[in-house]
Formats: C-alpha cells, structure tokens, sequence
C-alpha cells in the first residue's frame, strides 16, 4: 500500500512538472491557443449558415462536434509524446529505476489530460459567448459532458499509448496523421453525418471520434437537434458501449504491448536509432 502510495505521489508530482511546463513554454502555449482561436474564428462566420431547413447554424452543431474531435485527439498526443520518449531515451531511463515505468505512464496520462482540459477550455468558454444555439442552462447537460468526456478519455489514451509502443521514431509516427484526419473527414464533425453514405456512416461508427462528438453534441445542444442525427436520437446507450468497448480493449491491450517495448529498450537500440536518424539528415 505504502509502495502505491509513493508511485501515485511520485506520478502525480511528475504529471503536474511536465503540464506546468507546457504553460510555460512559448511553442507550446502558442500549440495549446493557435487551434482553438482558429477554429472559434471559423465557427463565428457559420453562424450565418444553417443545415438544410432545420434552422440550426453550422456554428453550432460544429462547435460540440470538435469538442469531441480534441477530446479523441488525445490517442495521437498520447502516441507521439511516447514516441519521442522512446527515440531521446526518456523510456530507457524511466525503465532503470523502480517503478519507473508504471511513474512514467501514469504521470502521462496526467500531462496529457490536463493539457487537453486546457484546450477545450480555452475552445468552450468563448464559444459559450460567440455561438449561439447552446443549451447549457441544464445541469444535466454538465453531467453528460462529463462522461462523455471521463469514457472518451479510458477509450482513447490507452489506445494512444498502444500506438506510441508500435512506432519507434517521430517520423514514422506520422505516418499516423492521414489515417486520422480521414477519420476526423467521415465523422460528422463539421457536418452532419447523416448527409454522407450510409457505408461511410457504418465505418465512422467503429471509431471514437464519431460517438465523442456525438456524445458532446447530445450534451450542449437542444433536443430538437438531435432529428439530424442516425435514427433522429442521441443513442445514449451506444455511446456509453462503444467507447466502453474501446476503453475495456485499451486498457487489456496497452500494459502487454507496453511491457514488451519496455524489455525490447536498451542502450544498443537507442544508439542504433541515434545513428541512423543522423544518417538520414546527413
């Protein structure tokens, strides 16, 4: 119990270092405002927009969509701040000392969430005051914001980590990028899903990102806007299952994954990766 106690203490110390010093770094507060300032300016001049005869502005309906498009972009940080810690030798050194890998991901998860708490708030409290077609007058619309977000997170970090384990340089972690971006393309997250193939819908439902902008829109917008969505309903249950099914796989696949990476580092194979990066700039 007592050694528990320490790694919590130990990781929670380690998370909150790596979170203060994003918000102390130039590069990454402009990385945390560039985003969200972008997409509030570009949501500001579809509020003239509406879809279809509905009524309801663009601004609106994109708005809780890429709350939950940032929220599931957690699986990408997530991956590339293990990838990077895996080419400079962070992991090597965190597998040297007791308890060092169970501190160092547990301290991930911490830097990883607040970071992206930091960025949907700086996304939702202006958009709050600039769109309008919110609902957030009801308390129950905090209380789905929250598992949506608190199951979209269990769904996706572990799925991040899993990744960050599978590629062994920044370079071929990008390799991840276009994958996601289509995803982020057939998810109903600037426009309504249903305006799109129903083959396309099906593939988008097998994903994360389609059910947390889903879940963030059954959250923030009236009732009447869920008449534009798969079955005109917010599909409550099948949120909490899908992401659930995500979460439960993440969480039995990510500790085998990530013990076996961890026992593949050594000294030899970070030198190696060393040497041939510098090769390729050479």
């Amino acid at each position: 119990m007592r050694g528990t106690t320490a790694t919590l203490r130990l990781a929670r110390a380690r998370g909150l270092l790596e979170l203060r010093q994003t918000l102390t770094n130039p590069a990454d507060i402009w990385n945390h405002c560039f985003w969200p300032t972008l997409m509030l300016v570009t949501l500001y001049f579809l509020q003239a927009h509406t879809f279809e005869h509905t009524g309801l502005a663009l601004g609106a309906l994109a708005l809780p969509s890429i709350l939950g498009m940032n929220a599931s972009m957690a699986i990408v940080t997530m991956s590339q701040q293990l990838t990077a810690d895996r080419e400079d030798g962070t992991l090597l050194r965190a597998k040297a000392l007791p308890q060092g890998m169970r501190v160092y991901l547990m301290s991930k998860v911490i830097s990883v969430t607040g970071g992206l708490l930091i960025d949907l708030a700086i996304l939702l409290i202006p958009g709050v005051l600039l769109i309008s077609g919110l609902s957030l007058g009801d308390p129950a619309a905090w209380l789905k914001l929250g598992w949506v977000l608190a199951l979209g997170l269990l769904a996706t970090l572990p799925a991040g980590a899993v990744l960050g384990s599978v590629f062994t340089s920044a370079r071929s972690q990008g390799l991840l990028t276009l994958p996601i971006l289509g995803l982020i393309g057939i998810s109903g997250i600037f426009y309504p899903i249903t305006a799109l193939p129903g083959w396309v819908q099906g593939a988008a439902q097998a994903f994360p990102i389609y059910w947390m902008g889903l879940g963030m829109r059954s959250a923030l917008l009236p009732v009447s806007a869920q008449g534009i969505e798969i079955d005109g309903s917010w599909r409550h249950w099948e949120t909490f299952g899908v992401l659930s099914v995500w979460a439960i796989a993440g969480m039995a696949l990510a500790p085998i994954v990530l013990k076996r990476m961890a026992r593949r580092e050594s000294g030899s194979r970070l030198s190696a990766r060393r040497e041939k990066a510098l090769r390729r700039t050479a």
